[in-house]
């Protein structure tokens, strides 16, 4: 049997399980299976291999993504750049002890799911949320030149960033991609999104939600109301899922 699986914390949700399970049964794969390893604490990461020898690769989620990173061996450049992981690839050489590597999938996923939207005045780029999410859409908006305002609930006097209570017409009318990279929207609490002024959208922004249950959020629905082109996270992540099977096959 060969174990694949995602760590994080309450997985109840994830996508990832029901895509490769789905996957592995379309392929006739009986050998292969996919597991949701929940963990309290990122110190338990570790103790994964010794309870499981037949685990191949790993996708990391929320929180682990970048607490995971001291336990790697090896990070790619890119995903170092960010500071983020989402896949690890296990390394098995013969008489040798395992070696992990971390990689950054949602780079991949970002960008491919992004760009077939964009317009040549979609210039700037208003990210919501500081997590670890929001670091592959920084690193994707600075590689095509997209200049990009970091905005959470909370003010951050001197760090460039702005709070939600901010934002206002001016910065609406000047920021015509909107990118939510907080889990606000996700279900069961799918009525919540950032406080914002959405009667200022137009028909020119873009509003990316990288929630993708429920499909449609209340952020997005928001965009929709006033005839903005709306994304939500599930083409992202099928994205994401294929490239880490590539790499993990590598």
């Amino acid at each position: 049997m060969k174990t694949y699986g995602l760590i994080g914390y309450k997985l109840d949700y994830s996508f990832s399980r029901k895509f490769f399970t789905e996957k592995f049964k379309n392929e006739k794969r009986e050998d292969y299976e996919y597991i949701n390893f929940e963990i309290d604490s990122i110190n338990e990461f570790p103790e994964l291999f010794k309870k499981d020898k037949t685990i191949y690769g790993l996708n990391c989620t929320i929180p682990y993504k970048e607490q995971i990173v001291p336990f790697l061996d090896e990070i790619d450049p890119e995903a170092a750049a960010i500071g983020a992981i989402n896949t690890v690839k296990i390394i098995r050489g013969k008489n040798q002890p395992l070696k992990l590597k971390g990689y950054n999938t949602d780079i991949y996923g970002f960008e491919n799911s992004l760009k077939p939207l964009l317009k040549k005045y979609h210039k700037k780029a208003l990210i919501l949320g500081t997590g670890g999410a929001s670091k592959a859409v920084k690193h994707i908006l600075e590689k095509l030149n997209i200049e990009y305002l970091m905005a959470t609930r909370k003010e951050n006097p001197g760090t460039g960033k702005i709070s939600y209570s901010q934002i206002n017409k001016d910065i609406i009318d000047e920021f015509l991609l909107i990118v939510n990279t907080t889990p606000l929207g996700t279900y069961p609490n799918v009525k919540d999104c950032a406080d914002l002024p959405y009667q200022y959208l137009t028909k020119n922004h873009l509003l990316y939600d990288l929630v993708y249950n429920p499909e449609i959020t209340a952020f997005m629905q928001h965009g929709t109301n006033m005839g903005a082109t709306v994304l939500n996270g599930l083409k992202m992540l099928r994205l994401q899922a294929i490239k880490s099977w590539e790499i993990w096959n590598s």
